[in-house]
């Protein structure tokens, strides 16, 4: 009994270990992951409010807005959501996005370092809320754009450029 005991424990092991050196996820499954891992960082449903990303001349603008406009428990929870994270990106605060995308995201280090350098502001929206990233310093610049661009690929269908 114990070495049947010994054996399912080997191949518990086993497979725990192939899975956490298994190949890195297929963007299909990436973009999957991210949605669903999504409310544990942010308190609105993805599939009832979309993600859109503006590269800009001096930085970028992040509008996420409820799908159905009228749908007013949404848009207070972007609201409060957007509102929490212009302040923490403020601070050079980017512990949120690492959460869900990887601390090696691009554009992430940058702006963590740089914090000073961006003009962070929060606008609400009829929909939703807008972040505004604004910043004179090329490094930076090419940093949120890089950033904004990572996350287009990683939340797929839940976020949209314009």
């Amino acid at each position: 009994m114990l070495a049947k005991a010994g054996i399912v424990s080997a191949v518990f092991t086993l497979t725990l270990i192939s899975s956490v050196y298994a190949a890195p996820p297929t963007q299909g499954n990436r973009q999957s992951m991210v949605h669903d891992m999504g409310t544990s960082v942010m308190p609105f449903d993805l599939t009832r409010t979309q993600h859109i990303f503006e590269m800009t001349v001096s930085g970028g603008i992040q509008d996420v807005v409820a799908r159905d406009a009228t749908d007013v428990s949404q848009i207070s929870l972007i609201r409060m959501h957007l509102q929490h994270e212009a302040e923490l990106f403020k601070a050079g605060n980017y512990s949120d996005p690492t959460m869900l995308h990887g601390a090696d995201m691009p554009g992430i280090k940058d702006l963590e370092a740089g914090a000073a350098g961006v003009r962070v502001s929060y606008q609400p929206l009829a929909d939703g809320a807008r972040i505004i990233f604004h910043t004179d310093d090329l490094t930076l610049l090419t940093a949120i754009h890089r950033w904004f661009g990572a996350q287009l690929s990683d939340h797929g269908a839940d976020a949209t450029y314009r």
